[in-house]
């Protein structure tokens, strides 16, 4: 598989409303980079998230992941390459317990099932939900029910981690460890978040969205000092780069 793992060219996502979700969209990520996708709502960072793993089809263009076109054909194959996590765990959560959630990808990929269970034990284990894998999905809180989600997602290992907003819902121990996983995790990583901390933490590299398009794309801390673009973009800098107003008082 070529190392540009990830290639978006010129996508064009109009919705049935007529609404255009992102507009001609090109961008290239390659193997082990970790890339947020950050803009205010409205942005188009959903819409293009779900064209990853062919959620959404393209009106125009396309998108290649490694040497294979994302097509109506090639989707068994794209979503073992590529693992979504969506904004709302519920769309993940369907079956009876926690544990049949989480090694339902595995089973579907045709594993045996002893690697089954242990894919299963060990994606709930480094969640810290161990204790809720005989539980059904509706007696679980949000928080709960997100890092569920993500079990299911890391239970199937895949090759590319898409992330939409991972960090809603979580308590701060939960988003630390969260943070934990993500950086262990050393394929690629594309995140679409409000959380710009979390940006800070795990992302190299951030794609700034505005209007369905790419305003700015490079180095995270360099986006992050920019602010006539965050301006623009209806953005803040990170919590962790705005200094503490207190302090700032008492000098």
């Amino acid at each position: 598989m070529s190392h540009h793992i990830v290639e978006v060219r010129d996508l064009l996502h109009v919705y049935p409303d007529g609404t255009t979700g992102i507009d001609g969209i090109s961008l290239r990520i390659i193997h082990g980079e970790s890339v947020a996708v950050i803009g205010p709502n409205g942005a188009g960072k959903s819409t293009l998230l779900h064209h990853l793993n062919g959620f959404l089809i393209p009106t125009s263009g396309s998108v290649r992941i490694g040497d294979l076109p994302l097509t109506r054909k090639t989707l068994p194959e794209a979503r073992r390459t590529v693992g979504m996590i969506f904004q709302d765990p519920d769309d993940q959560l369907f079956m009876p317990t926690i544990y049949d959630d989480v090694a339902f990808g595995p089973n579907n990929m045709g594993i045996p099932a002893d690697e089954v269970d242990r894919r299963a034990i060990d994606a709930l284990s480094r969640m810290g939900i161990e204790h809720l894998r005989d539980k059904p999905p509706y007696r679980l809180s949000s928080g709960e029910k997100r890092r569920a989600a993500i079990a299911t997602v890391l239970s199937m290992m895949p090759d590319i981690l898409v992330l939409d907003e991972p960090t809603t819902g979580l308590d701060p121990f939960a988003r630390r460890q969260l943070i934990g996983i993500l950086k262990e995790f050393t394929h690629t990583k594309i995140i679409a978040t409000h959380d710009l901390d979390l940006v800070v933490d795990i992302c190299e590299r951030t794609i700034v969205l505005h209007d369905g398009s790419v305003k700015a794309d490079g180095p995270t801390l360099e986006i992050f000092k920019d602010d006539a673009l965050l301006t623009e973009c209806h953005l803040e800098r990170p919590l962790s780069m705005q200094g503490c107003p207190v302090c700032a008082k008492r000098v």
